[in-house]
């Protein structure tokens, strides 16, 4: 089947959220500063920030446990969930744990407030040591977005140990981030589908 690739509008014709610009927040929901979802969250926000979004990290595992079980409140937390609700791109990133994704991820969604993330697009990132966990994204982080009320991308990523060498990411892996980032930009209005041009 022939499809058509995006083409980015240019700076002067972005749809935005904030002050005329597309808001984006990337989570990692993987407890290590070094993990291999956190570096494709963080490729992912640089990939965003390109085409102009504001972007913003929430790096779970620096926020205060006890707020994250709701066992009583604290700023960073509160900080976290509203900038997770004022972003119209969603990215949330975690390795697999037992076959889906990490407790981390799961109170965090847990805190946000139902139908919190309608009009927002989820770009769901996993890793895991192989193949064999690859469901994880459409059998755990999906549905997790879906739960709240956000669109998700058709193209998920997905990322095997194999494919990180002395902590950089494969090609291959860069480019389906990249596919699922163009489809958030399209969804969120900040793209298009260029005329004739049929893609590879």
């Amino acid at each position: 089947m022939v499809s058509r690739p995006l083409c980015f509008r240019g700076r002067g014709d972005r749809v935005g959220e904030s002050n005329g610009r597309l808001v984006a927040v990337g989570i990692s929901g993987s407890p290590g500063a070094t993990s291999k979802s956190r570096l494709l969250v963080h490729y992912a926000l640089e990939r965003l920030a390109a085409w102009g979004a504001s972007t913003e990290l929430v790096d779970l595992a620096t926020l205060p446990a006890d707020a994250l079980l709701g066992r009583g409140a604290a700023p960073p937390v509160a900080a976290a969930l509203e900038r997770t609700i004022r972003a119209r791109i969603v990215v949330a990133g975690t390795p697999v744990y037992r076959a889906t994704y990490s407790g981390l991820l799961k109170v965090f969604f847990d805190l946000l407030p139902q139908d919190s993330l309608v009009g927002k697009i989820g770009v769901p990132i996993v890793t895991g040591h192989d193949r064999g966990h690859s469901l994880a994204v459409d059998h755990g982080v999906r549905p997790l977005f879906a739960s709240l009320g956000a669109m998700v991308v058709a193209s998920g990523v997905y990322g095997t140990s194999a494919q990180f060498t002395n902590g950089q990411a494969a090609p291959e892996l860069l480019v389906a981030v990249d596919r699922a980032i163009g489809e958030a930009l399209a969804l969120a209005g900040a793209a298009r589908v260029c005329g004739n041009e049929t893609s590879l």
